[in-house]
């Protein structure tokens, strides 16, 4: 069933401190954007073919999603990754069949599209985790296929993301903080994008 038009455009509140912590990260992601590397794409075969393999029919979609799937865009060096499940609720359906191929699970936030996520370490990943019809795989799916026609606002996203990254850095700020510096331009490239689907006026 697909998702309403009036759900993808809705802007969601987001609270990291929502989030019930399982565990972190054993080795620190530095918040540092590197020059697009034309390997992204097979490292994200190789994570989706572990992720296949562990959960077979459990999945619903699995898609490369976030910078490094944007052909020449700047990127932090980590594949972002959507999963949807067949329910996300179901935890002993996925979690410990990730755990097996070496995905750790972080964290949790009920309250924002019941997302849960995981991290894994060669190659580098996050792994999302939604259940289906959540309005945000489609938001993330949109952001990514308008940057890879868009020039224009590939570049300012590459932009922003520098400036947000150097910033961050500076001032010893957490991933949350250099996310929340973007926030601005990610929300005018989607309404850009949601006026070229017809989704507003």
């Amino acid at each position: 069933m697909p998702v309403p038009v009036e759900a993808i455009i809705k802007t969601y509140p987001f609270d990291p401190n929502d989030a019930e912590r399982i565990a972190f990260r054993r080795v620190k992601n530095e918040i540092e954007i590197v020059e697009p590397d034309p390997s992204w794409p097979q490292s994200f075969e190789l994570l989706r073919d572990r992720i296949v393999s562990a959960l077979g029919p459990t999945i619903v979609e699995l898609s490369h999603v976030g910078s490094t799937s944007v052909p020449g865009l700047p990127a932090k060096p980590l594949i972002d990754i959507d999963l949807t499940v067949k329910d996300v609720l179901d935890e002993a359906s996925y979690v410990p069949q990730l755990q097996a191929v070496g995905f750790d699970f972080l964290f949790r936030e009920p309250k924002w599209h019941q997302h849960r996520f995981f991290c894994a370490y060669e190659p580098v990943a996050n792994l999302h985790i939604f259940g289906p019809d959540c309005p945000e795989t489609v938001r993330h799916k949109i952001f990514r296929d308008w940057l890879r026609k868009t020039p224009e606002d590939r570049e300012l996203y590459a932009a922003v993301k520098r400036e947000a990254a150097e910033a961050a850095r500076r001032e010893n700020e957490t991933v949350n903080e250099y996310a929340k510096r973007k926030d601005g331009v990610v929300a005018a490239i989607l309404e850009r994008a949601f006026r070229d689907l017809g989704y507003i006026e």
